[in-house]
């Protein structure tokens, strides 16, 4: 009995304890202070908001949020991968079928990956569709590795590339988009050029966005892009996804004979963002154009400086995700790529200087598209003029649609020395017959001030460009003299489509001219 009645003291002393430890628990958890603190240790996810709508045949914004504040692309940086990988197949250096190496280090990256071996090989046709698709960190730098010898002078490429582009926002550091310090930097604007940019300039390849499963090693990985085949009109391109970036997306759209480029970054869940896209489109295409296209496509402009890196605010490290959100202007010139060597970044503020050279002799536009330049010509650094920023030269890469230009070809040779550069040139003059352009004066090297409205690796082009430029022009260039001017550095050629006499007042009034006509130009001393 004794026993029993301290057995029960004790056991109601013990539930007495448990329940006093309980509601001290439950008090101090419950407590302000407490749930500030743990507030504090895991913070609301609330990545920043961007979103930009381009309507692709005029190049006029139909839709813009916060489209120049600074963003992390994560994912989206594929979309540049892809861009160079395309430039190689375009230019023959590599086929569908080559066999890309895949590194120790490629074979390291963070999920969402392929899970390559090292030492082993993947084709490039099956590298494309995996970046398409699963966005295939491994794969990524395997490209980057492959083209340029490592990530970090793919990098170098990629900024270069964008900077030719006009994204003049955007730097890059890695090749797949995984978090970095300092991390890839663009904007919704960049992003909606490079959406544009690359599908004119590789119209071919761009249809791999559209890949809806990846069958590879006896899996099939399906797009992580959900739009496919659920919004009417969407044909592809990419997806992107970190905690630092949020759920981000470029987007596609053609309906009815219009097109549209769209770009959503910061989107809180795939969900969310998907919808936000979905909304844009349907609202946003049937505002765009249905017409004949006006706006002219996006152009790289080679410039002889080093990329500079974006000055921002380092972004917070995160986690890369594994999950399914893994991962897709203005009127805009023309593109028909410059070679890779040359197509190097300018600043971040892009204020170029004009490219000096030695030995280069102009050529007047001409059908039989042979030409007495050299291509042995030394690339010479010089003085240059002031320019301001509005008229600061970028050397524009650009093709446009040939416009026939009927010539016979006569030669002068003429010297000019200017100050403390000597500078030998030698130009090439058209005759047209009835049906082309007045005949043009044989000059020397060109002297006062000169306009350039772009540059092409094929001498037609870039005389194609003078013939549209001048039918275009309402007059501006009725007694401009037109000529293109070899241009040569390394294994890279380029022709420039210039216009010569000018004084410094009526060349910068016929750049202003002809950039209403939706043409690149800059105005310099010849």
């Amino acid at each position: 009995m004794v026993w029993g009645c301290v057995a029960a003291r004790r056991w109601h002393g013990s539930l007495a304890g448990i329940v006093g430890v309980v509601a001290t628990v439950v008090v101090a958890t419950s407590s302000p202070a407490e749930a500030a603190r743990r507030r504090h240790r895991a913070p609301a996810y609330s990545p920043p908001y961007a979103a930009m709508v381009v309507d692709a045949k005029t190049g006029r914004t139909l839709h813009a949020e916060n489209e120049d504040a600074p963003r992390i692309p994560a994912s989206l940086t594929k979309v540049m991968t892809l861009y160079l990988l395309f430039e190689q197949l375009e230019r023959g250096r590599m086929q569908l079928d080559t066999n890309l190496k895949v590194s120790a280090y490629a074979a390291s990256q963070a999920p969402s990956k392929l899970g390559l071996r090292p030492g082993s090989t993947i084709e490039v046709e099956d590298a494309i569709k995996a970046l398409v698709t699963k966005s295939a960190n491994d794969v990524a730098v395997a490209v980057a590795e492959n083209i340029a010898g490592s990530e970090s002078e793919f990098a170098q490429m990629m900024t270069a590339k964008a900077r030719a582009l006009g994204m003049s926002r955007t730097t890059f550091h890695n090749a797949n988009g995984l978090p970095s310090s300092p991390p890839n930097i663009t904007t919704a604007r960049d992003l909606t050029i490079l959406g544009r940019a690359i599908q004119d300039r590789f119209p071919r390849y761009y249809s791999y966005f559209s890949t809806r499963v990846f069958h590879y090693a006896g899996r099939a990985m399906p797009n992580h892009n959900k739009l496919l085949g659920r919004v009417e009109g969407v044909d592809g391109i990419k997806t992107g996804y970190t905690r630092a970036s949020g759920f981000n997306l470029i987007t596609s759209a053609k309906s009815e004979g219009r097109h549209v480029v769209a770009v959503v970054l910061g989107g809180r869940s795939g969900a969310s963002r998907d919808q936000i896209m979905a909304s844009l489109v349907r609202e946003q295409l049937p505002r765009a154009y249905a017409g004949a296209r006006t706006a002219p496509v996006v152009a790289e402009a080679p410039s002889q400086d080093r990329p500079k890196p974006a000055v921002v605010a380092e972004a917070p490290r995160s986690r890369p995700s594994d999950e399914a959100p893994v991962e897709t202007t203005a009127a805009i010139p023309r593109v028909t790529p410059a070679k890779a060597e040359v197509a190097q970044a300018a600043p971040t503020a892009p204020i170029a200087k004009p490219l000096d050279l030695s030995n280069i002799r102009p050529v007047v536009a001409s059908a039989s598209g042979s030409t007495a330049t050299p291509s042995n010509l030394r690339w010479v650094q010089g003085p240059q003029p002031t320019q301001r920023a509005e008229t600061a030269p970028r050397e524009v890469v650009a093709s446009i649609a040939p416009v026939p230009v009927r010539a016979t070809v006569e030669s002068a040779v003429d010297a000019r020395t200017d100050g403390k550069n000597a500078r030998a040139g030698r130009t090439v003059v058209a005759k047209a017959d009835a049906k082309a352009e007045p005949e043009a004066k044989s000059i020397a090297r060109p002297s006062g001030w000169i306009i350039q409205l772009g540059a092409t690796e094929d001498e037609g082009k870039a005389k194609d460009i003078l013939a549209e430029a001048k039918a275009k022009s309402r007059g501006v260039l009725a007694k401009a003299e037109p000529f293109t001017e070899k241009v040569t550095k390394g294994n890279a050629t380029l022709y420039r489509a210039r216009f010569s006499g000018f004084e410094a007042d009526s060349a910068q009034a016929a750049c202003k001219a002809l950039k209403r006509s939706g043409f690149s130009c800059f105005a310099t001393r010849g």
